[in-house]
């Protein structure tokens, strides 16, 4: 069974948004606000460490191929794959081993997106499922060139305890 594991590192920012008032002629279409209507607190940094196993093969694959790349595609000595996209439900755990403690899973999809090097585009939710963050969610877009031994992604939103959330992910092989 292939399967690929990353460490993701979560220093996580979670703003929270305040609507200042505006003025204008037309006030049905733009009202003001108080500065704190939701009573949120302030900004508060959290870090996260955990793994995601992306399993493309075996009997209970966690990724499927949905779209191929074109037959012709000559794209560099490597063959970047340009074109393919997959659609994920990774398990997220504590420990590198694929059985330890299931936090929640990766949820979403990557597409073979660099004619150069293999580099995705990502687009996923990270769904927690245990704790107190059961049920909240992070949001992540961006690149992932494969080969780097670091990358970097931005958190660009969540739900539940992560509402407003910004910030980024680290990922490591």
């Amino acid at each position: 069974m292939a399967k690929i594991s990353l460490c993701f590192l979560l220093p996580l920012f979670i703003a929270f948004s305040q609507t200042s008032p505006t003025t204008g002629a037309d006030s049905t279409f733009v009202q003001s606000v108080k500065r704190n209507p939701m009573k949120l607190r302030s900004e508060k940094l959290s870090h996260f460490r955990f793994y995601w196993h992306d399993i493309i093969s075996g009997p209970n694959p966690t990724v499927v191929n949905i779209v191929q790349p074109p037959a012709n595609n000559k794209t560099g000595a490597i063959g970047t794959g340009f074109g393919m996209i997959n659609m994920i439900d990774d398990p997220l755990t504590e420990k590198p081993e694929a059985d330890s403690k299931l936090l929640g899973r990766a949820q979403g999809f990557y597409g073979l997106a660099s004619q150069e090097e293999v580099g995705l585009l990502m687009a996923m939710n990270f769904v927690f499922s245990t704790g107190k963050y059961n049920g909240s969610t992070l949001t992540i877009l961006g690149r992932n060139p494969v080969f780097h031994k670091v990358r970097e992604m931005p958190v660009i939103g969540g739900s539940g305890l992560f509402r407003f959330a910004r910030g980024y992910v680290q990922a490591t092989s």
